[in-house]
């Protein structure tokens, strides 16, 4: 008889973040599945066995109901449009209606933080950004956060600087000769 793995995380986004974070589990105890914005997105993670979905955030997922249905954990990293969090606009019932939902991951940007002008921030600090990006990314959090303070779903922000990584960082530019450097006074660089 085989094995059926006992959690399932489904990965709005399978993006840089995403997939580092669903290669770390077992999959003899973990069931992956997610979307990518493009059918070329999708071949690129065909070598995993993980079941992939098409969502560019302009429609809701087909039969999203089914294949949500035993969804444990969910992530997302679809970042909010003009309208919103794409997500929630178009499924937000089926994730309400989630019998085996335990926690929800919404990976966020440090830009709800807004210019400082060199100061510290942490968790505790103000979302004041600037930027409409920042100001959509709070709109975004405030929705997510409604899961938890309406629904009592276990909801967890993580406010992502810029991700780095093999052929996404600072080195490989240089190497490329596409570096830049940035020279602002009391300018503080957050690299994960």
């Amino acid at each position: 008889m085989k094995h059926q793995p006992s959690q399932h995380l489904f990965c709005f986004g399978l993006g840089y973040s995403a997939q580092h974070f669903a290669k770390s589990l077992s999959t003899v105890d973990w069931k992956i599945s997610g979307t990518v914005r493009t059918l070329e997105s999708m071949q690129r993670l065909c070598d995993h066995k993980w079941k992939i979905f098409e969502f560019d955030g302009q429609a809701p997922i087909a039969n999203a109901a089914s294949i949500l249905s035993d969804v444990t954990h969910l992530i997302t990293s679809v970042p909010p449009d003009l309208s919103g969090d794409p997500v929630l606009r178009y499924h937000e019932q089926e994730i309400l209606r989630l019998e085996k939902l335990e926690w929800v991951g919404y990976l966020s940007s440090t830009g709800v933080y807004g210019d400082r002008n060199g100061s510290w921030v942490d968790e505790e600090s103000e979302r004041i950004p600037r930027e409409l990006r920042g100001k959509r990314r709070v709109d975004a959090e405030n929705a997510w956060l409604g899961l938890w303070q309406d629904h009592s779903i276990s909801v967890h922000l993580f406010r992502l600087a810029g991700i780095y990584g093999p052929g996404r960082n600072a080195i490989e530019r240089v190497r490329k000769g596409r570096a830049r450097r940035i020279v602002k006074p009391r300018q503080v660089f957050n690299r994960i």
